[in-house]
C-alpha cells in the first residue's frame, strides 16, 4: 500500500515520509506536499528509492529454427 506520512514536531517542524513507493515516484507523490509545507533542510532517501521499477519485459520471439 501506497502512503505518504506527515510528521510534525512542538517546534513546528515537518517530516515527509513516503512508503510504499519505488523510484522516483515518491518523489513526485510528495512533491505538491513539500511546497505546501515550505523549504526542504535536508532530503533523505530510503532503499525503496533505490530499488528498479517492476516493468514486465517481452522479449520478441523468432520463429523457425536455427540451423
Amino acid at each position: 500500500m501506497r502512503t505518504i506520512e506527515v510528521l510534525i514536531a512542538p517546534t513546528g517542524e515537518a517530516t515527509v515520509q513516503t512508503r510504499g513507493y519505488t523510484g522516483a515516484d515518491c518523489l513526485q507523490a510528495s512533491k505538491w506536499l513539500e511546497r505546501s509545507l515550505g523549504i526542504a533542510t535536508a532530503d533523505q532517501k530510503t532503499a525503496e528509492f533505490f530499488q528498479a521499477e517492476q516493468t514486465q519485459q517481452q522479449l520478441p520471439t523468432t520463429g523457425g529454427s536455427h540451423e
